[in-house]
């Protein structure tokens, strides 16, 4: 049940992978780990298809990954890290999540950390 829905699926406000998102710990590492993705992809300008050769990742896998249309499994994320010679997995244990229901803190002590609803509707 918990990997019904998808990762933008979790969305508030805004497009994936740069929207305000509801405090799901899951759906807001994957969002960092696809908003980390792009980015890297844009500076070292390679291209899906590239990546895919470079990783051995099926280049429909990245795409879903860039989409937040799937959950990133660890054996995907080590592959694109490897390629990429960067860390894509975000430090999440220190991002201040509130337990859902509760208002949301979007401070969080790593740059780059998911932006959250304060209110839960935007």
């Amino acid at each position: 049940m918990r990997r019904a829905n998808k990762p933008s699926s979790f969305v508030v406000n805004g497009d994936w992978p740069h929207a305000v998102m509801e405090p799901h710990r899951g759906a807001l590492v994957a969002q960092a780990i696809a908003r980390k993705l792009a980015d890297v992809m844009a500076e070292q300008e390679i291209s899906a298809n590239a990546l895919a050769k470079k990783s051995g990742v099926n280049r429909q896998v990245i795409t879903n990954v860039l989409n937040g249309t799937v959950w990133p499994d660890i054996l995907t994320i080590v592959d694109l890290e490897g390629a990429l010679r960067v860390l894509l997995w975000p430090d999440h244990t220190q991002w201040r999540i509130p337990e859902p229901g509760q208002p949301g803190d979007h401070a969080a002590s790593e740059e780059g950390a998911p932006r959250q609803s304060r209110d839960g509707g935007g």
